[in-house]
């Protein structure tokens, strides 16, 4: 384990619903561990699912994981999101994702 992501298990250990700590696990993992990436991801979604950022994240995962199924309902659930909280560049981009992801079938 890299010295970052054991700064941040401690981190996350005092405070396991900062999803700022989540998040960065979350990217760290990506380098390492693709399935620990997924289940940081999963558990920030679970703590904060207005979280818009880690929809696009999530989703690029789930397509180098080659379940473009759940990268497409996870941009989905993300453009849901990114409308609600009026955020056009993450709904931009989830858009852009989900347009790719289904030109991929």
């Amino acid at each position: 384990m890299s010295d970052r992501i054991a700064l941040l298990e401690s981190m996350l250990s005092e405070d396991p619903n900062d999803t700022f700590v989540l998040y960065a696990i979350a990217k760290e993992y990506e380098q390492v561990d693709q399935q620990k990436a997924l289940k940081a991801y999963l558990d920030l979604k679970n703590v904060d699912p207005q979280y818009v950022g880690l929809y696009y994240h999530l989703g690029k995962l789930y397509e180098e994981l080659e379940d473009a199924d759940n990268a497409r309902s996870t941009y989905e659930e993300g453009i849901k999101v990114a409308k609600k909280l009026a955020d056009f560049h993450s709904l931009s981009e989830l858009n852009n994702a989900l347009t790719n992801v289904n030109l991929s079938l």
